[in-house]
């Protein structure tokens, strides 16, 4: 028995030294992806962060691929287009430029960052598509005297992959072997298109204009918008002003509250998704906006993506700006004496969901005197002590459950309706660092930082927790806290003051299943708002039973609206003529 457990034990060394000695072989293959740019494709010198991207050859479409068709399905042609998403992404690896000129190249190699695999020595060996892309920066000199080089939003809303101005290479089917090793070379010769904004009709008119708070800040022109909503009958009553709803929420060029008089047949998948969240379609929107009994009221979304996310948070940031005071004293008094909107505060009510959610809230909490009331749907965390599903103030770490010695407990960032755990926050901290250093990423743990976090000593913001470990550092969780970004701590200890402002104006609607777990911090919002005293809340909280996830609300966005007009005409007032847009 001894003699042939020496014999088994020498096998074994023997293969372990093989496979240590073919791995060591493997990695020592030169695997390296060269891209440049040319002079015809931009003149002048690039700092930014260059992307390569592939897709196994198995997952196109069988027809040739080519990098003009555009489509966000699974089966576009394009690797730069099935990028970004923590959870359904195809491998990308990034590194910075610094002034590179044309002709000169920069490299992608098996050191640089990547998702999902983490290096190129990863990937397995196979036929892909491959691409390459460039996220141009600009060098901003803020008012505080930082230098900052960061990508200036080209009213696509953050989307390096389809960022104008952006360069990227024609699709390329190579063989990618790491044992072999390889030398691929691609060329930035494309430029992505200005966007087509929408043109005005009607019903829905486009505003933006130039921020002098903002430009002052960010040394640049910067730029803040609108989509307006009119009520029927505007123009045939030239005497009446309007009530104003301002929805918050992500870039985009939609419509407000998703108006479309588009009657194009909805599929029976899509209505079953739609019903589920109490939504209708657009167009369904559309009719009950028009029609005879409908409040005449305005609409508005805001747009005001800053060079770090798609979206400011709408408060002011010693990162981004003082982007709360653009949108109510900048924007918001433009609207009203472009539109005929009544420039009350009770007349002033707030809406959005997820991002726009919390902001919906923190707008109402940050300037409780301006506005009138919020309709918040399944906001982002409410409360730090459920920050998705960790308890910040209490927990070292983002990415890890506490208390496990020897089984890991990763957490998650997103479900599904039925609880299965889809994505984990390490791997959407991983896609962060490859999309970009020094919180650059554009990407969603990174406009918190960018929102809410103290600068860092490189110029940047200061990150909450480490996106490559998860540790959290308490200082910045501190600054977070104390600068009222954490809403329910805020809203609790500064009752006394803000309790006669809110009362009666904070509505909070959430799914018990929310896809990103914020329905943990809005119980623990209500308890606290429950418990207020002198004044008393009188809040409301409506939760989706059961399995209502992400986009849950309680009614339409026609019933939201009917319930934000009855508010308004309770609150108006003494002597206000609510029934002048009441026509």
């Amino acid at each position: 028995m001894p003699n042939h457990r020496r014999l088994l034990m020498a096998m074994v060394g023997l293969c372990v030294g093989t496979s240590l000695h073919s791995d060591a072989a493997v990695k020592s293959r030169t695997l390296k992806v060269e891209i440049s740019f040319p002079v015809t494709a931009h003149e002048g010198t690039i700092t930014g962060r260059v992307f390569f991207m592939m897709i196994p050859v198995k997952e196109m479409p069988a027809s040739n691929p080519t990098a003009d068709q555009a489509s966000s399905s699974n089966k576009s042609p394009e690797p730069r287009l099935l990028t970004g998403n923590a959870g359904d992404t195809s491998p990308i690896f990034g590194a910075d430029i610094d002034a590179l000129v044309p002709g000169q190249v920069a490299v992608i190699d098996a050191g640089s960052p990547g998702y999902p695999t983490t290096s190129l020595h990863d990937v397995p060996a196979g036929d892909y598509y491959v691409q390459a892309l460039v996220n141009v920066y600009t060098e901003f000199h803020r008012a505080d005297g930082r230098t900052l080089w960061v990508h200036m939003d080209q009213w696509e809303g953050q989307h390096f992959n389809r960022s104008p101005g952006n360069l990227y290479s024609e699709v390329q089917r190579v063989h990618l072997d790491p044992a072999a090793g390889y030398d691929v070379r691609l060329s930035l010769t494309k430029v992505i298109p200005p966007v087509q904004e929408p043109a005005d009709t009607q019903w829905v008119k486009h505003v933006k204009i130039q921020s002098d708070m903002l430009t002052k800040f960010w040394g640049h022109p910067m730029y803040i918008g609108a989509i307006v909503l009119l009520p029927r009958g505007y123009d045939d009553h030239p005497n009446s002003y309007y009530p104003a709803i301002y929805q918050e929420g992500h870039f985009g060029l939609g419509n407000p509250l998703a108006f479309s008089s588009d009657s194009a047949p909805v599929s029976a998948a899509a209505r079953a998704r739609l019903a589920n969240f109490n939504r209708e379609t657009g167009y369904e929107f559309y009719q009950s906006w028009t029609s005879d009994d409908f409040p005449r009221m305005i609409a508005v979304t805001f747009q005001h993506p800053t060079p770090f996310y798609d979206d400011s948070y709408a408060v002011n940031s010693v990162n981004q700006g003082p982007y709360g005071d653009a949108l109510t004293k900048e924007l918001i008094p433009y609207l009203e004496s472009h539109f005929r909107i009544i420039a009350k505060p009770y007349a002033r009510l707030l809406t959005g969901g997820s991002t726009g959610g919390w902001e919906s809230l923190a707008a109402q909490v940050f300037y409780p005197d301006f506005f009138g009331g919020t309709w918040t749907l399944y906001p982002d965390p409410v409360d730090f002590r459920r920050f998705q599903l960790s308890n910040a103030y209490e927990d070292d770490n983002m990415y890890h459950e506490p208390g496990h010695t020897w089984v890991d407990a990763p957490r998650y960032m997103e479900r599904k309706a039925d609880g299965q755990p889809e994505t984990t926050m390490q791997q959407e901290g991983q896609l962060e660092n490859v999309l970009g250093d020094h919180n650059r990423s554009g990407e969603q743990f990174e406009a918190w930082d960018a929102a809410f976090s103290p600068v860092g000593d490189d110029g940047y913001p200061k990150p909450m927790w480490d996106k490559a470990t998860g540790k959290i550092d308490r200082s910045v969780l501190q600054y977070w806290r104390d600068h009222g970004f954490d809403l329910s701590y805020n809203i609790r200890t500064k009752w006394p003051t803000l309790g006669p402002k809110l009362r009666g104006k904070i509505h909070v609607y959430v799914g018990d299943e929310d896809y990103y777990y914020l329905n943990l911090a809005v119980y623990l919002l209500e308890d606290m708002m429950r418990g207020l005293q002198n004044p008393p809340c009188d809040c409301e909280f409506q939760y989706g039973r059961p399995m209502k996830g992400h986009g849950w609300q309680p009614t339409s966005n026609a019933g939201l609206v009917r319930w934000m007009n009855d508010a308004i005409v309770k609150n108006a007032p003494a002597g206000e003529n609510t029934a002048v847009w009441h026509y």
